[in-house]
Parts: structure tokens; C-alpha cells; sequence
């Protein structure tokens, strides 16, 4: 029996002229490419309606900014930094750099570098998310990359004090009150004022997005990221006002994000639906008007027949973050292959892995996570490897297998550096070393 729709999505229809979010963006890199921090300028002025005589904050600044936060804020900051820390840590330990002796006399080894510059950028739109400091940089620090440069945008005009409290408390070595594209395109390329990085890893809006794809080749990036998406798989035993609230929680982030529910509970299906649009009219919301926008738009509810069926459909959708509430959580880890974090149970919550709880909430969306993980140590580690052949004998052997192996492909270059050392170690007669001896 087909999924049945509870509740469907119903697609926004606009008369509005859309924007053209890669053309605006292609300029700006442009601009900032050819003028430097002049166009870097321009379009904080332009943007932000933030042009300081630096953008670069000063260590009194930022002293200034965390005197600014309440002595809990920095409590609470330095806690959800301690998870972080510790989970990206023994993230780094599961790492190991080792050599082995592959034959008698050929030693491979690998080795786990650090990226040298990382660029963070941290948002500030419609929320201060001071916890992407958390994430980013701090976990680029602990993978020990040297020198970590922060962007985040002002706020109304003005210095976010607790995203940049949280960015220095995670290891800055740069904190930049800059933001959007230009601050992407600013770290990229390079300014006098920003040194360029090699690696972007951070959220953003749309522009900063369509930023990171256009500059991804020239600079690495942590991953292509859309709107915050969020899928509960529930059964009967889920508490449909918990179910709800979950949802409603993820909804708020932007008007663009998804929000589904997958059950084998007709009665709960529906029962979350009501009371969603409950919570949705509730005054107590920051921002119902955009969650209920969300909703709208990009809100389902699908009765499944079976737990199977469920895990099935929830690994189409592969989706960003994936809540289990069931009788048996955790069957979810032996049923789902596609998703960019797993919530297990009902005392688990997203937003535990958005703000405190010390996993990564840099994750993939829009089905990205078919083939990638989120943010992590690893995404700012360079795995390396190096050889070498100590035994004379061992050489002349690869040598001439490498010959053998070249010229079956046509590389006749390639076989010749094998041939040389058969020649030299074997004592190996080659035609072509004899015929140019004496001629070089």
C-alpha cells in the first residue's frame, strides 16, 4: 500500500521577479578580486550599513564584547565549547598516522596534516548564531589547524558581543565583523586587510552559499548547505505534542525549511498536525510568522504501513537532521543509511546538536547526505601518505613491474624510470639506456 499523505506541501506561488542570487554574487567576487577591500567596503556599506575604521576587531574589542555578555552567557558558552571539544577530539584520536613495510624493504606511511588557514564565517541574520563559532572553529582547532580566521556580520549596526565572546573563547586568531559575501569573497581571494585561507567552513544565507560554490576549486569548503531541514520518524508510542514541538523548533529557522513527518500512526500523524498548528499561533513564539511559512509550504505528514517502510522512505528523503521517535530507537542505526545526524528518542533534540550537545551542526542538506557527512575534524585534516623503497633489490623489482605496467598503458616515460631501476639494481640490459649513452 502507497504513503499516504496526512498532511502535503503546497509550493509557494509569487509574481515576484526572482533574483538572480549567482549573477549577484559572481560580481561581488568580481569586485572584490580587482578592488580589494575597497569593494570589501562597498558592500558592508551597501549590505550591513557597516563600514568601521576596521573591520578586524581589537583585543580590547573584543575584551570590551565579552565584559558586555553576562558572566552565564560565558558559563554557558565555555560548557557547550567543552562538549564540542571533547567530541571533536576523540573524533581526531580515531585518526592514527602509520607506516608499514608493504615487502621486504618498501615502507608506505600516511599522515594526517592540518590544513594551515581556515576561514569561519558564523551568521548573524535573523539570529546571532553564536553556537557556528563553536563548530567551525573550534573544531578546526582541535584538528590543529594554526591560524583560523572569523567573519560574522553586525547585528542592527552593531558588534554581536556574544558571537564574538564565542568566537574568541573557540581559538580565533582573526575575529572580522564582517559579513555575506563579501566576507566569503574577502577570505577567498584575499585582501590587504584578510589573508587568504585555503578552506570555508560555515552556514549562511543563500548568497553566502552560492558564494562558497562559486569559489569552491580556488578554496576547499565543508559542503554545499541549503535550509535547515528536519525529519521525525515516529510510531505509536510517540507523544504527538513532542513530535510537534520538534518539528516547530527546526521550522523556525527560515521559511525555506522542510519539516516532515514519517509515521505508522494515523492517530499520531494527525494529532502533531493539530497541535502544530496550535503552537504556531501561540504568542510565545520569536518568530511564528516564518515557522508557519515553513510549515505551509514545506510541511508533511506521511502514514507508512511498516517500521520498514518508514526506514525506506526516510533514507529517500536523506535528510539533514532525522529524529527517532519509537519503541526501539536505535533501530534506526541498523535500518538508515541516509542522514546528517541521527536523534535517538524522545529525551534527544536537534536543537541539543544546533546548540549544546557537542556533535557537529554544520550537516549536509537537500539529499547531500546520500554521499557526505556534516562537518568535522577530519573535514580539516589533510590525509597524506609517503613511500619509500630502502632496499636496492625491492627497487629494482618494482622496477620492472613498473615498466611492464607503464608500457601497457603507453606511458612510455613512465616505464623508462622503472627501467632504470631494474637497470641500475638488477644489473637489467635496457636497449634505450645503452642506445643513449654517450649521446647526453
Amino acid at each position: 500500500m502507497p504513503a499516504t499523505f496526512l498532511k502535503s506541501k503546497q509550493p509557494r506561488s509569487t509574481n515576484q521577479t526572482p533574483v538572480d542570487v549567482s549573477a549577484i554574487v559572481r560580481g561581488v567576487i568580481d569586485d572584490v578580486r580587482t578592488n580589494g577591500d575597497t569593494a570589501v567596503r562597498k558592500y558592508s556599506e551597501r549590505f550591513d550599513k557597516w563600514s568601521p575604521a576596521s573591520f578586524k576587531l581589537s583585543q580590547a574589542e573584543i575584551e570590551a564584547s565579552i565584559a558586555q555578555c553576562s558572566k552565564q552567557t560565558i558559563e554557558d558558552i565555555k560548557t557547550m565549547q567543552n562538549n564540542v571539544r571533547a567530541f571533536g577530539q576523540a573524533q581526531k584520536d580515531s585518526f592514527r598516522d602509520f607506516e608499514f613495510e608493504i615487502q621486504p624493504g618498501v615502507v608506505l606511511g600516511q599522515k594526517n596534516l592540518p590544513i594551515n588557514t581556515v576561514g569561519a564565517y558564523i551568521p548573524g541574520g535573523r539570529y546571532p548564531l553564536l553556537a557556528s563559532a563553536h563548530m567551525t572553529i573550534l573544531t578546526a582547532k582541535v584538528a590543529g589547524v594554526p591560524h583560523v580566521i572569523g567573519c560574522t556580520p553586525p547585528i542592527n549596526g552593531k558588534i554581536p558581543h556574544a558571537t564574538a565572546a564565542a568566537m574568541h573563547l573557540a581559538g580565533a586568531d582573526e575575529i572580522h565583523i564582517l559579513g555575506g559575501v563579501q566576507a566569503i569573497a574577502t577570505m577567498a581571494v584575499g585582501t590587504d586587510s584578510i589573508r587568504k585561507v585555503d578552506f570555508i567552513a560555515g552556514p549562511g544565507n543563500a548568497f553566502v552559499a552560492e558564494g562558497k560554490r562559486q569559489l569552491f576549486g580556488e578554496i576547499g569548503i565543508d559542503l554545499f548547505a541549503g535550509p535547515t531541514e528536519i525529519l521525525i520518524v515516529a510510531d505509536e508510542t510517540a507523544d504527538p505534542f513532542t513530535v510537534a514541538t520538534n518539528i516547530v523548533s527546526q521550522a523556525e529557522h527560515g521559511p525555506d525549511s522542510p519539516a516532515v513527518v514519517i509515521t505508522t500512526s494515523e492517530r499520531v500523524g494527525k494529532e502533531a498536525t493539530r497541535i502544530i498548528d496550535q503552537l504556531l499561533n501561540h504568542a510565545g513564539l520569536s518568530i511564528a510568522d516564518v515557522a508557519s511559512v515553513s510549515w505551509t509550504h514545506h510541511g508533511e505528514v506521511i502514514l507508512v504501513e511498516s517500521m520498514q517502510e518508514a526506514w525506506n522512505l526516510a533514507d529517500e528523503y536523506a535528510s539533514e537532521h532525522v529524529q527517532i521517535f519509537t519503541k526501539r530507537p536505535r533501530d534506526a542505526l541498523e535500518n538508515m543509511t541516509a542522514y546528517g545526524a541521527l536523534f535517538l528518542g524522545e529525551n534527544t533534540c536537534v536543537s541539543y546538536g544546533d546548540k549544546v550537545i557537542g556533535t557537529n551542526h554544520v550537516l549536509p542538506t537537500r539529499k547531500a547526505a546520500r554521499y557526505t557527512g556534516g562537518l568535522w575534524v577530519g573535514k580539516f585534516l589533510r590525509t597524506v601518505t609517503y613511500q619509500e623503497v630502502k632496499d636496492e633489490n625491492a627497487s629494482g623489482e618494482l622496477g620492472r613491474l613498473c615498466g611492464r605496467a607503464a608500457r601497457a598503458e603507453n606511458f612510455e616515460a613512465h616505464a623508462r624510470s622503472g627501467d632504470l631501476r631494474a637497470h641500475r639494481h638488477l644489473k637489467d640490459q635496457v636497449d634505450w639506456i645503452g642506445g643513449l649513452k654517450g649521446k647526453l
